[in-house]
């Protein structure tokens, strides 16, 4: 054989070269094209979801403070009601906006640095679509039985300061002692996981009992709510209130009783105990050595203590402590009356209110209060009798020692709590009718979850069943379309290097005449 034969290939085996070539050539663009749909699916797929979320902003104006709260939703929603949590708040300098009545104007502009905050928080995309509201409780609700026209003023003026926002203002309005009650229950319960089963972080109150929902007691300056779900009918239809909140109905038993804020409780107990020829008040409410002065005119033109007006010789009386909690003790019993009842029980002033039932959160003064006493501790909880003693000993210190132990607390505040806590176990004793065995069923909070117990994140979530419901941001593919597609791009590269690698023994074969 010449060696130009040697070299000469058939024309079947150059074909033959040429097909495995191409089939190279595919497979090779196979391979690469199923680790390329790999990677960009993998990175789409897995790449962060734009944040769809709503906002709120809500004004608490109580009595004597006001105080702003930012929340969050996501845009989808859980059982027709959103999931909101609070983001941040905000305490306005000054007073509450009732003490503005002789200055309507400066009420509103009192918001200016909360406000101005809120613009900062909530991102600039999000201020036209998100809700402003404001709303004004039981400070006002004097005011405006007192002298509406002053009052309809305070709310213009905070009106057109709120307008000047670029939020979608819904309105500034008083609520009513029902719906605080009714918002600070719904707050309650959302925070402690009551209208969500599978929740546990609960664990923490000891002796909870997950399928009830928890009872609020809430306690301000100018009133307190009472508001729970009872196993007894409502008798009063006046405290009876319905919820659909997460699926669930819920028939609701409330009250507020308006002038039994502690602040307004404190009046009360100054106009009945001032007598018509006093200068000087022995006040066992307050630490021996504790000195002020209570304008008798003011204290008279008040609403919630017209019932005790009476002629005085003087416009000042000078308020001294003696620190005695018996007798503050029976002092402020006098306030509550227990005398009548229409109905098969009642709480005070002939009130209506089924039996108690279940855990109650207890928050806003009560908390704060408690707190101050070290009486609020969920841990370690006191009993009826240690609390009572706890507030005794605290009546019995002198107000010198009490400044000293406690240089950085407001005197106004410092120097009522002997009052506060002789006033909130009598609250809850002898007007709402908690007893020894049943205080334990009381939890002192002022902060769950990060979100302030009160109730504006009640009314937020109640508002929320009013906002349409969106679908949620989703992914470019469902959940079963992405792991097929993953399998079937595996699979083909798996097929193409097993292809290649059939080819490749194929080749060599052929190359050494064994095929």
């Amino acid at each position: 054989m010449s060696s130009g034969d040697e070299h000469h290939q058939p024309r079947g085996t150059k074909q033959k070269k040429s097909c495995q070539k191409n089939l190279f050539i595919i497979l090779g663009f196979l391979f690469i094209l199923s680790i390329l749909t790999i990677i960009t699916v993998a990175i789409i797929q897995n790449k962060p979801l734009e944040k769809n979320v709503k906002y709120g902003i809500v004004l608490d104006a109580g009595s004597s403070h006001t105080n702003l709260y930012i929340y969050e939703w996501p845009a989808e929603k859980e059982n027709d009601t959103g999931v909101v949590k609070q983001v941040d708040m905000c305490k306005v300098d000054g007073p509450g906006i009732s003490s503005y009545f002789k200055e309507p104007e400066k009420a509103g502009l009192s918001l200016k640095k909360c406000m101005d905050k809120a613009k900062g928080v909530v991102p600039e995309n999000h201020h036209r679509q998100t809700p402003l509201y404001l709303g004004a409780t039981a400070g006002m609700r004097l005011l405006s039985i007192l002298n509406p026209g002053l009052s309809d003023q305070v709310l213009s003026s905070v009106e057109n300061n709120l307008e000047l926002y670029p939020f979608d203002y819904q309105g500034a309005r008083i609520i009513t002692g029902q719906e605080e009650g009714a918002y600070g229950w719904i707050t309650i319960n959302y925070l402690l996981g009551k209208f969500v089963q599978d929740v546990s972080w609960l664990s923490f109150l000891p002796g909870s009992k997950r399928s009830e929902t928890f009872g609020a007691l809430d306690l301000g300056g100018a009133s307190t709510q009472i508001t729970f779900v009872p196993e007894d009918a409502i008798e009063s239809p006046d405290n009876s209130l319905h919820f659909r909140l997460y699926g669930k109905s819920y028939n609701v038993y409330t009250h507020s009783f308006l002038c039994y804020g502690k602040d307004q409780a404190l009046q009360q107990l100054f106009a009945s105990n001032i007598k018509a020829t006093d200068t000087i008040l022995q006040d066992p409410c307050f630490n021996v050595g504790y000195t002020r002065n209570v304008n008798v005119t003011g204290l008279y033109k008040n609403y919630c203590t017209a019932a005790y007006r009476k002629s005085l010789n003087g416009t000042n009386v000078q308020v001294m402590g003696t620190g005695n909690h018996d007798q503050c003790l029976q002092n402020v019993l006098e306030i509550f009356n227990r005398s009548q009842c229409a109905y098969s029980r009642c709480s005070f002033n002939g009130v209506f209110q089924p039996q108690l039932q279940g855990d109650f959160g207890a928050f806003s003064a009560f908390f704060f209060v408690m707190d101050f006493l070290k009486l609020a501790d969920i841990q370690n909880p006191k009993s009826l009798e240690d609390a009572k003693e706890t507030v005794r000993t605290f009546c019995s210190r002198p107000w010198q020692e009490v400044k000293l132990e406690f240089p950085k607390t407001k005197e106004k505040y410092l120097s009522e709590y002997c009052f506060s806590g002789t006033y909130i176990i009598s609250l809850l004793e002898m007007g709402y009718g908690f007893n020894s065995s049943s205080w334990d069923s009381i939890r002192f909070v002022g902060k769950i979850s990060d979100s302030d117990a009160g109730w504006t994140l009640g009314y937020m979530l109640n508002l929320t069943n009013m906002i349409p419901a969106e679908l949620p941001p989703s992914r470019p593919l469902s959940h079963e379309g992405y792991v097929g597609l993953m399998v079937v791009s595996s699979l083909v590269l798996l097929v193409a290097l097993l292809v290649l690698w059939l080819s490749c023994c194929k080749a060599k074969c052929l190359e050494k005449g064994i095929i």
